[in-house]
């Protein structure tokens, strides 16, 4: 996939016990820490199983908390190649509870914090940090061609075998975003793992050099207005290329940031500006367009209001080495498989535009080779039409990304595919209208096998399992160094 609004998405996540009736009833943790009756801690469980060792343990109340190393193979083709540490955490309720499996597809968070699956099943929730991201990544020099989907799903797979012998109920595997196709991926290569799937804003790039579905998209999103006005701000920025490029070089300078990977500062000050339109629908909402941080009439707004507005939605920091180093295995694999969408600017004269949509070989180091695998998408997209099977795929009106989604054809088995009308790359189940968040929710239930009597009787009737908590499902947009999906 491509660069769009640097932050990185941690979506909504809840904790609390409810009581429903029949199956959905939580059992309370007792002294052992395992939410059963059993003898053995659930550390010590944890910690028997070969090749985890602990980082460390973080309390929460009602919940045991643990960040962990797991041994992976480099190459699961060829275990005896090497291994690596891989990071995951645990987030541990009960283990008569069903379990979801999450993966953002970059670092992992090693602090508390559940996704909205876990809130909606009231259930434990395993993370796991995306393969050759720092820490989780093979000693130098690593050898870059292991990085693709099907290494990343036989990570979870291991992870998932491993675990299954604890966390003996259904599990759950989801993700938003690059997290989201993780996911789906995952699902593709071992079917049989997870009892469901739900996927949030998962981009489907399947054929890399068509990508017209974009450029619709910014044709007809939000209101002309908003659109208009944006426009005229990305294009002020390079008809004042000169004058904000020096403004860049000071700030450059002042920060230590160098341009090596992409090739200097006029690319990276280019590929930032053309990210703004793009970047302002990913994360914001069509009411935002009347904040101050979009200027009114960009033609008499000063340099000032111009850099602010695009450093705030795009971050001048992005393109430099520094920002684009943390999320080198992300450009690598939308270089070699994923995909990156390139789009047109028909609003900005063609003399203003010097590079265009860079591809993502300009944002690895020249050192790591690439090459495309254009196939890879067209299998997974073949797959899932034919094949998804208890899959929920869950876009945002408004998300660019949601231009070119997944889409369920006719060997598709209790599968939806949702869109949250006017949401952003944050979409999720509760964002649905009233009828598809109630389906949503209790087709979740269902495949967690927590859906009460009531519930099955009436998907109306669906809720999330627990309650609201502040510090554990508070909605968090990350702000980081890059922009990708």
């Amino acid at each position: 996939m491509r660069k769009a609004l640097r932050w990185m998405l941690a979506l909504v996540v809840l904790i609390g016990t409810v009581s429903t009736a029949g199956a959905a009833t939580a059992a309370q943790p007792d002294d052992t820490g395992t939410g059963t009756s059993a003898t053995t801690d659930i550390k010590d469980q944890l910690l028997a199983i070969p090749g985890m060792s602990l980082i460390e343990e973080k309390p929460y109340p009602g919940y045991r908390f643990f960040v962990l190393n797991y041994t992976q193979p480099i190459d699961h083709r060829r275990p005896s190649k090497g291994t690596f540490q891989q990071r995951i955490t645990v987030l541990h309720k009960d283990t008569s509870r069903p379990t979801v499996f999450y993966t953002g597809g970059y670092n992992v968070s090693t602090n508390p914090g559940r996704r909205e699956p876990t809130q909606i099943v009231d259930g434990n929730q395993v993370s796991m940090e995306y393969r050759f991201f720092t820490p989780s990544r093979p000693a130098a020099p690593a050898d870059w061609s292991k990085l693709d989907i099907w290494q990343a799903a036989s990570d979870q797979h291991r992870i998932f075998t491993a675990l299954k012998k604890i966390y003996s109920k259904k599990w759950i595997s989801t993700g938003g975003s690059k997290g989201g196709m993780t996911a789906t991926y995952y699902e593709r290569f071992y079917p049989r793992d997870m009892d469901g799937v739900v996927a949030y804003v998962a981009p489907n790039d399947v054929v890399n050099k068509e990508d017209s579905a974009y450029d619709r998209f910014f044709a007809t999103v939000g209101t002309k207005e908003c659109r208009d006005r944006l426009n005229a701000v990305q294009r002020e920025a390079l008809v004042r290329r000169e004058a904000l490029e020096k403004k860049y070089a000071e700030y450059a300078a002042t920060e230590g940031f160098t341009f090596d990977t992409i090739g200097g500062l006029d690319k990276a000050y280019e590929a930032v500006v053309l990210d703004y339109v793009w970047g302002f629908w990913q994360y914001s909402l069509l009411a935002d367009c009347d904040s101050d941080v979009i200027p009114k009439d960009a033609k008499t707004a000063t340099d000032d209001e111009i850099w602010t507005s695009i450093d705030t939605i795009g971050g001048f920091s992005s393109y430099t080495d520094q920002g684009l180093e943390p999320y080198t295995p992300y450009y690598y694999q939308a270089g070699t498989q994923l995909g990156a969408p390139t789009i047109e600017f028909p609003h900005i004269e063609k003399r203003y535009i010097r590079y265009g949509y860079q591809p993502p070989r300009n944002f690895v180091p020249r050192e790591i080779p690439m090459t495309f695998q254009p196939s890879a998408m067209r299998d997974v997209d073949t797959w899932v039409r034919h094949n998804a099977t208890r899959m929920l795929f869950v876009y945002g009106e408004n998300d660019p990304w949601g231009a070119e989604p997944f889409r369920l054809g006719k060997g598709a088995r209790d599968s939806y595919v949702f869109t949250a009308p006017g949401r952003n790359h944050g979409a999720n189940v509760a964002g649905l209208v009233a009828d598809e968040k109630a389906l949503a929710t209790a087709r979740i239930l269902e495949w967690a096998g927590v859906a009460s009597a009531a519930v099955q009787a009436d998907p109306d009737a669906a809720k999330p399992l627990a309650r609201y908590d502040a510090k554990l499902d508070k909605r968090d947009i990350e702000r980081e160094m890059t922009l990708r999906p």
